[in-house]
């Protein structure tokens, strides 16, 4: 009898809009300067790849589909235009908004949930809204919370969606015939409340009456997705890499006696850099040093492919 073997880890297919991208530059490793954060636009940074299904008969398919963890990253010049060293951090999209109101079920009392008004949310961030049997819902976003006091984030404390439905608020009779509630029931139309469910969000057993956190009312909140873990990437912007380098070691190069301009070239022969050869002599005609100065201008007369004909 065998056992088979079971992965759990898949790798991550993620549209360019559910990914933050933030990046800070300093010059040199040894800075010490405050972090400046800059804020990238995913759409144009990042580009999954595609590729094409295929069959059991290894036929391509006519849908294409995301390599999943499989994406380009396009810097732009612009951003990255000085030397030193760039670090990117790429993280879930967050969605900040505020709880309407905490509340619960007027059929299931017992399911607790916190109601959002679509009102509140960034006109971007709506699509995301959807109820529980539709793709690309809320089940399974991560809900952290503000401090109501000092307007931070509380650490390390987080709650998880587990179902969100278009909800309406209903007035429900308690016990006292003069004292009224607000509930809520879900709602098969488009509504501009939402009713999230969270995980925990009911009380253990052994202690019933111990209710967890899940929000208050007029808190803020953020919302993010959990389709995959943060990243860090490091781009050290330097003004030499292996192939420039390879240019002065191994390139065509030549020396004009005449004019003494000494000539390195890179790839298909161009042009890499220019130097004036000289020397300084003292008063007796006695050569002091040897210089090799880089060329502000480039004699076009020293291309390689002229001066070997």
């Amino acid at each position: 009898m065998s056992i088979g073997s079971y992965g759990i880890i898949r790798p991550a297919d993620v549209s360019p809009e559910d990914v933050e991208i933030y990046y800070h530059y300093v010059v040199d490793r040894a800075s010490t300067s405050e972090v400046t954060l800059k804020r990238l636009n995913s759409a144009d940074v990042l580009t999954p790849v595609f590729h094409n299904a295929t069959t059991t008969d290894d036929t391509a398919a006519p849908n294409v589909e995301i390599l999943g963890g499989l994406y380009n990253l396009k810097l732009s010049s612009d951003d990255f235009a000085e030397l030193g060293v760039y670090t990117l951090h790429i993280r879930p999209k967050q969605i900040r908004t505020t709880i309407t109101d905490c509340g619960i079920l007027a059929s299931l009392p017992s399911v607790r949930g916190i109601i959002i008004d679509l009102s509140n949310v960034p006109s971007a961030d709506r699509n995301k809204f959807k109820p529980s049997n539709s793709s690309g819902s809320l089940v399974g976003y991560r809900v952290e919370y503000i401090d109501t006091t000092d307007n931070k984030k509380i650490p390390n404390f987080y709650r998880i969606v587990t179902s969100a439905f278009y909800c309406t608020p209903v007035t429900v009779n308690l016990t006292s015939t003069t004292t009224k509630a607000t509930r809520y029931q879900y709602s098969d139309q488009t509504t501009n409340l939402m009713f999230l469910t969270l995980t925990p969000s009911s009380a253990p057993t052994n202690k019933p009456n111990t209710v967890p956190f899940i929000g208050t009312p007029k808190q803020k909140i953020i919302l993010t997705n959990t389709y995959f873990n943060p990243t860090t990437v490091e781009v050290e912007m330097v003004e030499h890499d292996a192939s420039t380098l390879a240019h002065a070691l191994y390139g065509n190069q030549s020396k004009a006696v005449a004019d003494a301009i000494y000539t390195i070239y890179g790839k298909n022969n161009k042009i890499y850099k220019q130097y004036n050869l000289y020397e300084i002599k003292d008063d007796f005609n006695e050569t002091l040093y040897e210089i090799r100065e880089e060329r502000t201008s480039i004699d076009e007369s020293q291309d390689f492919d002229t001066i070997t004909q």
